[in-house]
């Protein structure tokens, strides 16, 4: 082994790995079963108070306000994103899968390193996960950020498609992601991405949610996040709802109530949406139990057929649903490859835990494909691995023996540059 390999080889140093996503930003050691910490993929941004009660993330931050003369402060994660602030921002760092605010995207790496991993970035190796569509300019941009600002020892960018076959044990899969902001269709052949064969749409969480808050909304029920609930009465009417509202501060911004309404609006759809294994049919689905469900202000109601109708968007042929969309990613592909895809349709992201969303694809695709084609589906049973399906796969990935050599070390950054990731990260 050599020197460079010992540095950051086996079990000595801990390797991290970065999942970003719309959602949320999944980052833990390798070698670990599950992330560390995940923390959404958004920063508040507010005035600098003229008072001296500051958060501790704004403190970590404080150097870099001073010097760059930026008054603003930006709260990170749940705990601090969550409280009611006047004139707080909320922005995301995210576009199209891929980063797109380099300023924000380094508050939340900041942050992670001070606050969750608790170490100088010198230390751990880097892998990160990216979309089968990254562009080249952005893969050398965080290649340049992790070795020049980061001083990490080594560094390594993986399409999470590959790590999500990987976490299920395929080096040649079919990797159906369903995200938040959209769903998309990636064949993996010998953990390579065939990249002229990535199929995507618009249809994820985002759009569901809207759908759902649409149709509540359309009902009349008032979606008051748990923010503005002080107290709530429970009554006996089925749609009655007494609550004290909260008192909050002046100037919430727009933005971030519409963060908040979201998080309401997403645990709706958990918990109450579900994906029928037919085409949605209004008798079927009447037929089916209902589901009760309780918000915030204490108004609750029982949820029937609709709840069905709300998933089916997501298998819509006129807006290219999951199923269509990978019958036709396979059909893109070499004939030669097509059977060794069908026989193996990792299914993964967060929005793939409607109940019912596996079942139904596999339906579709089963409509789709060759009548002698054997298709196999795979979704692990457990919300964790199909959430972190990526995150798992890099945690794998960093801890095998053989994959020390592929690192790009900060040596190798030294002497060649960033153009390095584009030679050695497929």
């Amino acid at each position: 082994m050599s020197a460079g390999n010992m540095l950051y080889g086996g079990d000595e140093i801990g390797a991290l790995v970065f999942d970003p996503g719309h959602h949320s930003l999944r980052v833990g050691y390798a070698q670990e079963d599950t992330p560390k910490a995940e923390i959404p993929s958004v920063v508040g941004v507010a005035p600098s108070a003229p008072d001296t009660n500051m958060d501790i993330e704004t403190k970590t931050d404080n150097s870099i306000t001073q010097n760059n003369a930026d008054t603003r402060k930006y709260y990170v994660d749940t705990t601090y994103v969550n409280v009611p602030r006047t004139q707080m921002e909320i922005q995301t760092y995210m576009k199209d899968g891929m980063i797109d605010n380099w300023d924000l995207f380094e508050k939340v790496i900041d942050y992670t390193y001070a606050k969750v991993i608790q170490s100088e970035p010198e230390y751990h190796p880097v892998l990160f996960s990216e979309a089968s569509w990254n562009v080249r300019n952005n893969r050398e941009k965080l290649t340049e950020l992790m070795f020049e600002k980061y001083n990490v020892p080594a560094f390594y960018l993986v399409k999470n498609a590959v790590l999500a076959a990987f976490s299920s044990g395929r080096a040649t899969a079919l990797v159906v992601d369903s995200g938040a902001t959209h769903t998309s269709a990636v064949p993996v052949h010998e953990g390579y991405v065939l990249s002229q064969a990535v199929v995507k749409s618009p249809l994820g969480g985002d759009y569901l949610s809207m759908q759902c808050r649409q149709h509540l909304e359309k009902q009349g029920i008032d979606l008051s996040p748990a923010y503005k609930v002080a107290s709530k009465d429970l009554v006996k009417e089925r749609d009655a709802a007494r609550f004290t509202l909260r008192k909050l501060p002046e100037n919430l911004t727009q933005s971030w109530q519409n963060y908040m309404l979201k998080s309401l609006l997403q645990d709706f759809q958990m918990n109450i949406l579900q994906v029928l294994e037919n085409p949605y049919d209004e008798r079927v689905a009447a037929q089916i139990p209902s589901v009760h469900y309780e918000f915030p202000n204490g108004y609750h109601q029982e949820f029937g057929s609709e709840r069905f109708k709300l998933a089916e968007s997501l298998f819509d042929h006129a807006m290219l649903g999951a199923g269509q969309l990978a019958s036709t990613s396979v059909g893109m592909c070499d004939a030669d490859v097509r059977l060794s895809l069908f026989g193996s349709v990792v299914v993964t992201g967060g929005n793939t835990l409607l109940q019912g969303f596996p079942e139904r694809l596999n339906r579709d695709l089963q409509l789709r494909a060759p009548s002698n084609t054997r298709l196999k589906m795979i979704s692990a049973n457990g919300s964790v691995e199909r959430r972190f399906g990526a995150w798992i796969g890099g945690s794998i990935l960093a801890s095998i023996g053989t994959f020390q050599q592929m690192w790009i070390s900060s040596q190798e950054y030294e002497e060649s540059g960033k153009g390095q990731v584009e030679r050695k990260c497929p």
